[in-house]
C-alpha cells in the first residue's frame, strides 16, 4: 500500500503482510517493512502466494501492467473525489464473477473478479 493510505489507516491491516510504498527515504512504518518503489516491494513479497495491491491510484496505475487479476468494488453512482482508480484495458481481462449489493439507502455497487487474459 502507498504511505498516505498506511497513515489514513494507521495500523497494517489484519492477517497479511503489509509493504508501504514510499520515496521518502526517511520514512518507516512500526509494524511493516517499506520499500521505495512497486518493484522493491514485490521483491520483498517474493514466494508469496498471493500479492495484493490496496492502494492507492498511483500504486495501482504502476501495478496494472503486472496484475493477473483484478478484484474491483464498482459503484453504480459517482461522486466527487480527487482519486479515481486509473484507467485500464478491459480487453486485457475477462470478468469471471460478478456479486451485485444495494444498501438501504439505494446505493447499488458490485464486487466484481477480473482474470488477464493477454
Amino acid at each position: 500500500m502507498g504511505r498516505k493510505t498506511w497513515q489514513a489507516i494507521g495500523r497494517p491491516l489484519p492477517g497479511r503482510v503489509n509493504i508501504v510504498i514510499t520515496r521518502d527515504a526517511d520514512w518507516h512504518a512500526e509494524s511493516a517493512p517499506v520499500a521505495p518503489s512497486l518493484d522493491a516491494a514485490l521483491a520483498l513479497a517474493q514466494g508469496k502466494e498471493r500479492v495484493f495491491i490496496i492502494s492507492g491510484a498511483e500504486i495501482y496505475a504502476l501495478a496494472l501492467s503486472v496484475a493477473d487479476e483484478l478484484e474491483l468494488t464498482e459503484i453504480d453512482a459517482e461522486f466527487p473525489a480527487d482519486t479515481f482508480f486509473p484507467d485500464w484495458n478491459r480487453a486485457d481481462f475477462r470478468q469471471t464473477s460478478r456479486e451485485a449489493h444495494a444498501t438501504v439507502e439505494g446505493l447499488r455497487y458490485s464486487f466484481v473478479s477480473y482474470q488477464r487474459v493477454t
